[in-house]
């Protein structure tokens, strides 16, 4: 599901060589043994997940993903909102890139405002939220 869900993100670079689409099981056991993984179900197939762990106060959340079938339904809220819950109180933080319009917007939408930019390369600039 993880591969299907940031294809479109690799569309926005027209580059398949992003992190998340090469994360290897080891390092899925990593962040899953560090935090938190949720997933929403549809049956027993997995439509979406989000991570996070906490460090110092803040809950760095990353990887919120759906399924491209299942896009615009609300999810990736519903999927933010039940994160945030398991860390209450917390600083939350999460970032992505300048060209994901959309993320930014429902980053945004439920109250997460831009902080901070890192230029990786002339390509490639992040953002990171908090909220």
């Amino acid at each position: 599901m993880q591969y299907l869900a940031y294809q479109s993100e690799a569309a926005l670079f027209g580059n398949k060589d992003i992190p998340p689409l090469k994360e290897t099981p080891d390092e899925l056991k990593e962040e899953f043994d560090k935090g938190v993984i949720l997933k929403m179900t549809e049956g027993d197939k997995i439509i979406g997940s989000v991570r996070a762990f906490e460090k110092n106060g803040t809950a760095y959340i990353g990887k919120l993903m759906v399924h491209p079938d299942h896009r615009r339904k609300g999810y990736g809220s519903m999927l933010l909102t039940e994160i945030e819950k398991c860390f209450p109180g917390k600083r939350y933080e999460l970032f992505t890139s300048t060209r994901s319009k959309d993320n930014i917007r429902l980053y945004e939408s439920l109250g997460y405002r831009i902080f901070d930019r890192k230029e990786i390369n002339d390509e490639l600039v992040f953002v990171y939220l908090e909220k």
